[in-house]
């Protein structure tokens, strides 16, 4: 199974983008779902987080700007980020971790840039 992230760009400050990632195969079931980012010369850190229940993790940082939803049929997760900022520019990477597992696996990335 793969994951394939979609919906990177560039925009303005104050501007939105939608970030998609979706599992190759719907079969799978996954616990945790999620985007992690990675800004150059950075480490990569958490974005946000939801539980196939509906449990949400925001970092601190996008809370109130960005919200994570998912569709469990689907097995896509989704990001919609809104007031975007030149700091939130970063490569987006998608991150899933099925039912008992210990690792998660994660998408290719996606880039999000943001110009002041």
């Amino acid at each position: 199974v793969q994951l394939q992230a979609s919906g990177g760009g560039l925009v303005q400050a104050g501007g939105s983008l939608r970030l998609s990632c979706a599992a190759s195969r719907t079969s799978d079931r996954f616990n945790v779902m999620g985007w992690y980012r990675q800004a150059p010369g950075k480490q990569r850190e958490l974005v946000a987080t939801i539980s196939e229940g509906g449990n949400i993790n925001y970092a601190g940082s996008v809370k109130g700007r960005f919200t994570i939803s998912r569709d469990n049929a689907k097995n896509t997760v989704y990001l919609q980020m809104n007031s975007l900022r030149p700091e939130d520019t970063a490569v987006y990477h998608c991150y899933a971790l099925r039912w008992g597992r210990s690792n998660g696996m994660w998408g290719q990335g996606t880039q999000v840039t943001v110009s002041s």
